[in-house]
């Protein structure tokens, strides 16, 4: 796509979450303590995984990047949200709204690619224990890794260069936290027709996909727990799944509201509440999620709590 000419517009406006300024503070106290809690947490998860030799698994190599992705996911958005919190209305250049679209797109892709990833690995662990180490061998999970990053920006690139395309020449002012594909949109003078159909197909194509890997590979798991006699056994076989089961549901839930929903079935508030929800608050906790209800992550985190007071 040829690059859109840009002059008419330098930059744009975002109004951020609201104008009381009584609010401005509240959610600046609330998302600045929640942004903090997302870098210790992820950062923490990604420490313990890689200093701890019992975490050298393919599962928690999966996890880390995760974490890894979803400090990107925070960054990308929390900081200049906090800021505009502090302004009300900030002001941020054509290139620096391309340039968060590209992260946030990039970030949550590889999100979904990493999350079908970890939905694989445990097929395999519960189905398939005798060909694990065959088929999750280090090789096929830098392979997997490296696919979620690539089709992360493989689809960052598409929304971005669709972006490019567009001449911003008229109205500046975005009625949201950060800068988003569809604002952007109606603020274009081009004719986007065309523009709103290829992110949407590149998009929807890497959810159908992840979403029927996650399917199929649970379904597979239910029926390999359900033919285990003891219950011990399919306990345990459940509970390895259970993190990873919520993380599945937070983040497909709200990305399913924000770009399957039809837009007339929910209002602006709550377009942003949703967000806000999957792009500042997932990010915090997803550690939580892996760490409080993982056996393995907290006796990793006792072990290594014991060696730096002993």
């Amino acid at each position: 796509m040829e690059v859109g000419n840009h002059t008419g517009v330098t930059e744009f406006i975002l109004w951020g979450l609201t104008g009381d300024p009584t609010l401005r503070v509240i959610f600046f106290v609330i998302f600045l303590g929640i942004y903090i809690v997302t870098l210790i947490g992820n950062i923490s998860i990604i420490t313990l995984i890689r200093s701890c030799s019992q975490l050298h698994t393919p599962m928690y190599l999966f996890l880390s990047h995760l974490a890894f992705v979803d400090i990107g996911y925070s960054t990308s958005v929390t900081p200049m949200m906090l800021t505009g919190l502090l302004t009300h209305g900030l002001a941020i250049p054509v290139t620096g709204c391309e340039a968060q679209l590209c992260s946030v797109v990039m970030s949550g892709t590889a999100e979904c690619f990493l999350l079908a990833a970890m939905a694989y690995d445990r097929y395999v662990a519960i189905c398939l224990p005798l060909l694990y180490s065959t088929h999750m061998s280090p090789r096929v999970c830098v392979l997997l890794v490296g696919a979620s990053y690539l089709g992360g920006g493989v689809n960052a690139w598409t929304f971005t260069s669709c972006l490019l395309s567009l001449s911003f020449c008229g109205p500046n002012q975005i009625d949201d936290f950060f800068c988003d594909f569809s604002p952007l949109l109606k603020l274009s003078c081009s004719d986007t027709s065309t523009v709103e159909i290829i992110p949407s197909i590149s998009s929807g194509s890497i959810i159908v996909v992840t979403v029927f890997v996650i399917a199929l590979s649970y379904t597979c798991i239910l029926i390999t727990v359900l033919k285990m006699r003891s219950t011990e056994g399919r306990h345990k076989a459940f509970s390895t799944c259970t993190s990873h089961l919520t993380t599945i549901t937070l983040y497909y839930g709200t990305i399913t509201f924000i770009y399957v929903m039809p837009k007339s079935s929910y209002s602006t508030d709550q377009n942003r509440v949703v967000s806000v929800f999957y792009t500042v608050v997932i990010p915090m906790l997803n550690p939580l999620i892996h760490s409080l209800r993982n056996r393995d992550v907290k006796e990793a985190l006792r072990k290594a709590t014991g060696r730096i007071y002993s």
